[in-house]
């Protein structure tokens, strides 16, 4: 079990290597009582072939994550995006802009041109929790995400979970068990848009 657990977090760390020669995104450190509430207060619809998904954020603990996410989406960053990594029992990662591209030995290791603090937190790995993936330092996340499928303790204050899937895990069970390559890439491509729903005065 050890072994896997190590190879499963080597996974996640594979995700980029570019983002070493990246600069750093300056970091807001101090969230209003206020935006931190809109932030809450927000959803984000993961829509795919598949179905859709709606997620809720967490900025009380992971703010500048949710801020990241949430202004990349409205910039329509994610929309044509795919789960590029699937890996059944575990989880469902996307959020890289070189899975627009064809060519597949290019997929998870992109990213928005910078990257952000770490802001790992109490909450736990467990199915439905949405978590940065990075590569091996802990400030190296920019844009890509993962859902687990399964509850996934050893990534417990080791990645930064900033949200949860409140409706359609049926979706990331369907996407998780789809064909695959022997890079956990989907053999039929599944993209994703992303939209963000405010809430209105």
């Amino acid at each position: 079990m050890k072994l896997l657990t190590t190879f499963v977090v080597f996974l996640l760390f594979m995700f980029d290597f570019a983002y070493g020669e990246t600069k750093n995104q300056p970091t807001k450190k101090n969230y209003t009582k206020e935006e931190i509430k809109k932030m809450s207060e927000t959803k984000a619809i993961i829509e795919t072939k598949f179905g859709t998904m709606e997620l809720k954020f967490f900025p009380e603990v992971a703010p500048g994550h949710v801020d990241n996410f949430i202004t990349l989406a409205k910039k329509g960053f994610y929309d044509g995006t795919t789960f590029h990594r699937v890996i059944p029992g575990f989880m469902i990662q996307g959020g890289d802009p070189n899975s627009k591209n064809p060519d597949k030995s290019k997929h998870g290791m992109g990213g928005p041109g910078y990257t952000i603090k770490a802001e790992f937190n109490e909450k736990a790995h467990k199915r439905g929790i949405v978590s940065m993936a990075r590569a091996g330092h802990p400030d190296s996340a920019g844009s890509q995400f993962f859902i687990c499928v399964n509850d996934s303790p050893f990534l417990d204050r080791q990645y930064t979970v900033f949200g949860e899937v409140t409706s359609g895990m049926e979706v990331a069970d369907k996407i998780v068990n789809t064909p695959r390559d022997k890079a956990d890439n989907p053999l039929d491509k599944v993209e994703m848009k992303v939209k963000i729903i405010e809430k209105t005065k």
